[in-house]
């Protein structure tokens, strides 16, 4: 029997899913966590083989022997994996201690987390990024902003989602920000016109699609996040065949192999000199790991599949048994609390209450980037979609 230890089994809070379907592949479920195991929902108690509980995710030492526990007990630790951004690094640092060969190493990482280091992978798939400068002092960012204008976008080059993102528009704001800072490495980009479309899907031992879908950002995270903004993105009805181009050599260049993937991409919605024509394709960043909140549930509404079974087919079968259904548009709309709408929960739900998939309240670790009352629908038209988006958006007059 193989052995899966899955880091933070608990969090997000569906991921008890991808237990579930590895055991029933026959595979023994080991988790690590810093929830209490009288906590844990019964769901996840019933998927896992058995809980190593720790004081804290944080602390090397006890995650390190919780995985040298289980090596000890069961035998050889076939798989390890959290499927989430914040231990992506952690997940890589057993595995290389460990020697677990079924996912990166710590020599692979860099590609994977420093967005600087993504560049040179994207330009050897033949994807235009947007020019960059690693962030010194106020003099080299004047200089880079002199070459490419204001606005610039400035982030973690080692960063999770819109964290830390800010767009500077005047010397004003730099200034702002380099004295105001923390100790991160920052990267400065030049600001691209476009919207985020991503390429998501699981991928086999050969780096070939299992699974595939995408999502639109028609607004930018960074600004939902630091205006605290409502949020807006849906899944695709059907993956446009040039995101899927781009994906497929995305995948390729950075040798991807076994994985969730979740790589975005900037759409450009006009000419932008230096960077390309309306509508051109350029990278903006990889992730390896399901896009993040409930677009997993969404996958699953938006195909009528089950991709957690999907991925556990891969980690047990290297292949998909399950397929897909009929596609849909999958639309998530949040509100953020305090803010009078025209329509409110009753009535959305009144309205649109056959279509809706999922609603609720956000989980308050989520609520930064996706706001506090969520809707979930599934429409089969694109003009069904928009006008859900403009009922569920409307202020109160």
């Amino acid at each position: 029997m193989k052995n899966f230890v899955f880091i933070s089994p608990n969090f997000p809070l569906t991921y008890w899913k991808f237990c579930r379907e590895l055991k029933n592949n026959g595979m023994r479920v080991l988790g690590i966590g810093d929830c209490p195991y009288d906590q844990l929902l019964q769901e996840l108690k019933d998927s896992l083989d058995e809980y190593y509980k720790v004081s804290s995710l944080e602390n090397n030492d006890e995650v390190f022997k919780a995985v040298a526990f289980f090596s000890f007990k069961y035998g050889k630790i076939s798989w390890l994996e959290s499927n989430n951004e914040y231990w992506l690094m952690r997940d890589a640092w057993l595995r290389t201690e460990f020697n677990i060969t079924t996912g990166p190493k710590l020599p692979d990482m860099n590609k994977i987390k420093f967005k600087s280091a993504m560049k040179e992978y994207y330009a050897k798939a033949g994807i235009p990024t947007a020019r960059y400068h690693m962030v010194e002092g106020y003099d080299d960012c004047a200089a880079f902003i002199e070459t490419v204008g204001y606005p610039v976008v400035v982030k973690p080059d080692n960063g999770v989602g819109a964290n830390n993102t800010y767009k500077l528009t005047s010397d004003e704001d730099l200034r702002f920000f380099l004295d105001h800072k923390d100790d991160n490495v920052y990267i400065m980009e030049e600001f691209v016109k476009g919207y985020v479309q991503t390429y998501d899907g699981i991928v086999d031992s050969q780096g070939q699609p299992l699974f595939e879908s995408g999502n639109v950002t028609p607004h930018s995270l960074m600004d939902i996040v630091n205006e605290n903004g409502d949020c807006t993105y849906y899944l695709v009805k059907d993956l446009p065949e040039e995101i899927r181009d781009a994906g497929l050599r995305t995948v390729k260049s950075f040798g991807v192999k076994s994985r969730f993937i979740h790589l975005e991409f900037f759409v450009l919605t006009e000419d932008q000199e230096g960077l390309g024509k309306k509508g051109d394709i350029l990278g903006l960043e990889v992730n390896m790991r399901p896009a993040g909140g409930f677009t997993p549930e969404m996958y699953n509404y938006s195909q009528e599949t089950d991709v957690y079974k999907i991925w556990a087919d891969m980690v047990a079968f290297d292949t998909n048994t399950k397929g897909t259904g009929k596609h849909h548009y999958c639309a998530f709309y949040g509100r953020r609390d305090g803010r009078s709408y025209k329509l409110d929960d009753y009535e959305v739900m009144m309205k649109y209450g056959d279509k809706m998939v999922m609603w609720g309240r956000t989980p308050d670790a989520l609520s930064g980037a996706m706001a506090n009352q969520m809707y979930v629908g599934n429409f089969d038209t694109e003009e069904e979609m928009m006008q859900f988006y403009a009922d569920v958006s409307a202020p109160m007059e």
